[in-house]
């Protein structure tokens, strides 16, 4: 079992930037691909960026290219979304997805979720 606790959201203006957080517990965190997904009012959740169990291969949606950075951090079991140059269009609640074997864009393929965060971004 793994629990996941996003932070670091919060209200910006467009073209600032925001890191958000996603602590998980359970060890074994380190086996997992992590994602973050999005929901923005009335939208379905969505692919943003997702990294493979050892941090070498990321992948993004093509709208958050250039943009968007995921890492992490296996020693303090801990995985990051860096956000530069946000647009009005990032305002969503962001979630933090863990348990998918491989990295993948699908929502179902991940069995842990965290609770999520807001980001909201003003033109």
């Amino acid at each position: 079992q793994v629990q996941l606790a996003e932070s670091g959201g919060g209200l910006v203006q467009a073209g600032d930037s925001l890191r958000l957080s996603c602590a998980a517990s359970g060890q074994t965190f380190s086996t997992y691909a992590m994602a973050w997904f999005r929901q923005a009012p009335g939208k379905e959740r969505e692919f943003v960026t997702t990294i493979t169990d050892n941090g070498r291969s990321t992948y993004y949606t093509d709208s958050v290219k250039g943009r968007f950075t995921i890492s992490r951090d296996n020693a303090k079991n801990t995985v990051y979304l860096q956000m530069n140059s946000l647009k009005p269009e990032a305002t969503a609640v962001y979630y933090c997805a863990a348990g998918a074997v491989a990295p993948t864009r699908e929502l179902d393929d991940y069995d842990y979720w965290g609770q999520g965060t807001q980001v909201t971004v003003s033109s």
